[in-house]
Parts: structure tokens; sequence; C-alpha cells
């Protein structure tokens, strides 16, 4: 059995599952990526600073979630504290983290699975991946 050099994070699980999200929107592969990156942080950084109040958050939690699903960013990628979220960052991150063989031979076919059954991510975040130990 194939398995990860990393543990596995609800992290990964929720980019890959936006990356899948935002394909089947109409994104470009590497647009895609780097907003599934994006989203992971913010969603992330939200998480863990939700004690503090609107106006005390870091501006680029208050400003980073975009006003309609549909609108078209005015850059490729969106950055965070200056670093631009790219596909070759998802790379890095997400992909060399777990491993590329384990990211394209067990990770992402199960990821897409359930998002073609139409599984919600929080359906999925924990028992996809309790399996999946470095």
């Amino acid at each position: 059995m194939l398995r990860p050099k990393a543990r596995i994070r609800r992290f990964d699980v929720f980019a890959e599952y936006n990356r899948l999200k935002a394909l089947e929107d109409g994104m470009a592969e590497d647009e895609a990526k780097g907003y599934a990156l994006w989203l992971a942080k913010i969603v992330a950084a939200r998480r863990f600073s939700s004690a503090l109040t609107e106006t005390r958050r870091p501006r680029e939690l208050r400003e980073a979630v975009p006003v309609e699903r549909g609108e078209e960013p005015k850059r490729k990628f969106r950055s965070l504290s200056g670093i631009e979220q790219t596909d070759a960052l998802f790379e890095k991150e997400i992909v060399q983290r777990m491993g590329p063989d384990f990211y394209e031979n067990v990770f992402a076919p199960a990821i897409r699975e359930a998002f073609a059954h139409r599984r919600s991510y929080v359906s999925i975040r924990d028992s996809i991946r309790k399996d999946w130990v470095p």
C-alpha cells in the first residue's frame, strides 16, 4: 500500500476539494490550484483567529473573501502576506508534502471520486483520510 510522506490534514482535503470545484466552475488548472490553496489558508486563518473581533482582524482576512462566487479575480493568482498563492506553491505545500506518487495515485483519485458522487467536504474530511498514515 502506498503511504503519504506526511500526515494528511483536513487542510489538504479542503484544498483538493476546492480545486475540483474551481475546475468545475471553469477555472484553468493552474488558477484552480492557486485559488484552492488561497481559500484553504483563508479558512484556516479565520478558524484560528475567531477570537478576534471583525475590526481587529488583519486586513487580509477582512478583505480576502470574494463578494460573489462567480466574480473574476483581478489577477491570475491571489496573494496572502505578499506571497502569490500559485499552482507551484500548491505543488510544494500539498503535493510534495504528501509525495507526488501518493497524491497522484491515492489522494487525488479518492477526493475526485467523492466529489463526483457529490459528497460534501464535511462528510469526507475525516473519513477519507483515516487510513492514510505516513
